[in-house]
């Protein structure tokens, strides 16, 4: 892994020198101006470079998530909202198998996006084949403003495949209350 890092990043001074020799004014004993084409080939080099290093960057990525994270242990927590009056959300506290595995404490901008639609992936981990019990407890502001803290839980059975879980908060408009759901997604 070390050695691919070392990799990009002789690339990645390459192509800075490349990019250096290209502004610097040309010494050229006959006075002539480089020609457009040498420049042009230049630009084109350390656009290739540029791209094979976001290229290997993202096999990177993807390995390392592979290696962290094999498919048949990984074990992934999404949280969504449709809010509308009845619940601030300040923080989340996931707890599996009685042990603590995420805390989010929320901004303003992170509200706004989820209120917009958005999914945030919460906890990303390895879980093995079996029985498991995940708690989620959710901190913030209820009815009329006053705090409100409230938990959810589900017994879930782990697989070999990956399993995907979605924290939902949403209105109950007939009790004028928020209502918070653990769902397994299939």
């Amino acid at each position: 892994m070390i050695k691919l890092y070392l990799i990009l990043l002789a690339l990645f001074i390459s192509s800075t020198n490349l990019q250096a020799a290209e502004t610097a004014p040309a010494k050229n004993t006959t006075g002539a101006q480089p020609s457009a084409e040498k420049k042009q080939s230049l630009e084109s080099r350390i656009q290739d470079l540029k791209k094979q290093v976001l290229e290997l960057n993202r096999d990177l990525f993807q390995l390392e998530e592979e290696l962290l994270f094999p498919a048949n242990t990984q074990f992934t927590i999404f949280l969504s909202f449709d809010i509308g009056e009845y619940f601030n959300l300040d923080a989340v506290q996931i707890k599996l198998n009685d042990k603590v595995v995420a805390n989010h404490l929320y901004t303003e901008r992170e509200l706004n996006a989820l209120r917009r639609g958005g999914t945030q992936r919460l906890y990303l981990g390895n879980l093995p084949s079996g029985e498991h019990e995940l708690v989620a407890f959710f901190t913030g502001k209820g009815p009329k403003g006053r705090d409100y803290r409230r938990g959810s839980s589900i017994k879930l059975k782990k697989g070999s495949d990956p399993q995907f879980v979605e924290l939902q908060i949403t209105d109950n408009t007939r009790q004028q209350q928020p209502e918070f759901k653990i769902k397994v997604w299939e």
